[in-house]
């Protein structure tokens, strides 16, 4: 596998991520218990995929918490039909710090499976 795919794979998930983030929000159903958990997982598959591209963990997560941090901002000042919410946020956190330990875990089950 070229180093090419685990990129590409991250930028189209930041790109999604956007897309979503900042769909007006007519289009976008509001609050409730999904709505967090979806931030849970965009996160968490961000943090996961930027792992797989070769990113350091620290400044990835830093990274992806501004990025967070800028969204949420962004769906509360643009003229979307959005709200930032820290709750939103704070699942997003969630989801990097989930993300960075499951990459975390794979990668040293991968070495003692390696070892073994």
């Amino acid at each position: 596998m070229t180093a090419r795919l685990p990129r590409t794979v991250f930028a189209l998930l930041l790109g999604i991520s956007l897309a979503m983030f900042l769909t007006p929000g007519d289009g976008v159903p509001e609050g409730g218990p999904d709505d967090k958990l979806t931030h849970l997982l965009i996160f968490t598959s961000l943090a996961v995929a930027g792992r797989w591209a070769q990113a350091p963990p620290v400044p990835l997560g830093v990274g992806l918490v501004a990025y967070a941090l800028v969204t949420e901002v962004l769906q509360a000042v643009l003229p979307i039909d959005r709200n930032g919410d820290p709750r939103d946020l704070l699942a997003d956190v969630t989801g990097i710090l989930l993300g960075l330990f499951l990459s975390w875990v794979a990668v040293r089950v991968g070495r003692a499976r390696r070892s073994a």
